[in-house]
């Protein structure tokens, strides 16, 4: 190698190790902590996941503590850390109705929360070890038990806004969801949550419009938080129509194989998507996920080739339904019966990406579980009749020792 070679590429060397020194002084690099502690407003839908990054510490701290409080100076403060600034939480061991400190988890200084709950609503401080904050959030969680469908394509329109005074309630839409199919027609959505305008809110929040945050904020106080308490959040959906993009996958070979060893009229099945067995018992509920589906996605269900759609089955469209789909996408079948047995696909952003092929028993041994919503309910229900059944009886003779003591009791003997 000439004298000249080397040169040059121990000048190039010397380059990228510049170049890299460079990049890492800007991942490193900080944003300077505020002098006065503000709380930034963010607003959430139940169920959904969210995360919470710490845009500024301190250079000695090396693993940063969330704390969380439902209210402004209350004396009850969780701890979200495990003092090594992680936990093993992830998104797939996550059950709803678990308590937060099982439902978070602390990545690169941010915390994420999994499939977030209203209880969960308040701040969220990102401190030391020693409890000192530089950085906080407003979280509000709003719940979706009373959210209302408006279908475009039906001509129906959202929710108008609301004036009380100075008070202005109005609901704030997200962006567009891709179209949940490809190829047919499909659908998508977006989400609406409350938020409100007044001039009487707390100087503390940061907000992202003037006087804008949403309803439930801490910056609110209680009296207008009772009057925007109606204004319940929006789901607004409208159908789409878009091709399919064809990508060459493994399938895409096997079937070539397939159809070039195989004779006329004998070719093997294989199947679009990744197919799971399920067998049910007739008469009884069932629940089906969609693999990888967050509430924030675009979600579709087939049953074999007919189209779910939510215009017809999405839940409280119609009281008395026996299938539909609720807002986390989750697929709901009660009182399964024989015509529900079938391949039921999941589309997933626009992409068909997994089947559940249902089978229904009439017969069988069926091992009862405290953890079936069914074996709940007939438990609460045996439970309240008998509540029910004890308090008449004690009334009556309660009724009759009144009746004995005052000396008018009626005589009830034929």
């Amino acid at each position: 190698m000439s004298l000249a070679h080397a040169t040059v590429l121990l000048w190039a060397w010397g380059s990228l190790q510049a170049f890299e020194i460079v990049e890492k002084e800007n991942i490193f690099w900080k944003t300077p902590c505020p002098a006065f502690l503000m709380f930034d407003n963010a607003a959430y839908l139940a169920d959904m996941t969210f995360e919470l990054p710490c845009h500024c510490k301190p250079e000695e701290v090396s693993a940063v503590v969330w704390y969380y409080q439902k209210h402004l100076g209350s004396g009850h403060t969780k701890v979200l850390t495990d003092f090594d600034g992680r936990v093993l939480t992830e998104a797939s061991h996550v059950r709803t109705g678990s308590d937060m400190l099982v439902r978070f988890s602390i990545r690169m200084f941010s915390l994420l929360v999994f499939r977030a709950q209203p209880e969960d609503s308040g701040l969220y401080f990102c401190g030391t070890r020693k409890g000192d904050y530089f950085y906080a959030y407003d979280v509000d969680i709003q719940s979706n038990e009373g959210m209302v469908a408006t279908f475009k394509d039906e001509g129906q329109q959202p929710f108008e806004d609301e004036y009380h005074g100075d008070l202005h309630v109005f609901t704030t839409f997200w962006e567009w969801t891709p179209c949940d199919r490809c190829g047919v027609r499909g659908e998508q959505w977006r989400i609406g949550l409350c938020y409100l305008q007044s001039p009487g809110l707390s100087p503390r929040y940061r907000k992202t419009m003037p006087n804008v945050v949403s309803c439930g904020s801490q910056a609110v106080p209680r009296k207008l938080r009772t009057l925007a308490s109606g204004h319940t959040p929006e789901l607004l959906v409208r159908s789409c129509l878009v091709s399919c993009k064809r990508q060459k996958t493994i399938r895409d070979s096997m079937l070539a194989i397939f159809n070039y060893v195989s004779k006329l009229g004998s070719r093997p099945w294989v199947p679009q998507v990744p197919i799971q067995f399920h067998e049910q018992r007739l008469g009884h509920g069932l629940i089906i996920s969609c693999p990888g589906a967050r509430p924030e996605h675009a979600v579709a269900w087939d049953k074999d080739h007919q189209h779910l759609y939510r215009t017809q089955y999405l839940v409280g469209v119609n009281r008395s339904m026996r299938v539909f789909i609720d807002h986390g996408h989750h697929l709901h079948i009660r009182f399964t019966q024989l015509s529900d047995r079938a391949i039921y696909y999941c589309w997933r952003q626009g992409v068909k990406i997994a089947g559940f092929r249902l089978a229904v028993k009439s017969r069988g041994h069926y091992q009862v579980s405290f953890s079936d919503p069914e074996t709940r309910s007939a438990l609460q229900l045996t439970l309240i009749g008998y509540l029910l059944i004890t308090a008449v009886f004690t009334t009556v003779h309660l009724c009759r020792c009144c009746c004995y003591l005052f000396r008018f009791c009626p005589n009830f003997s034929p």
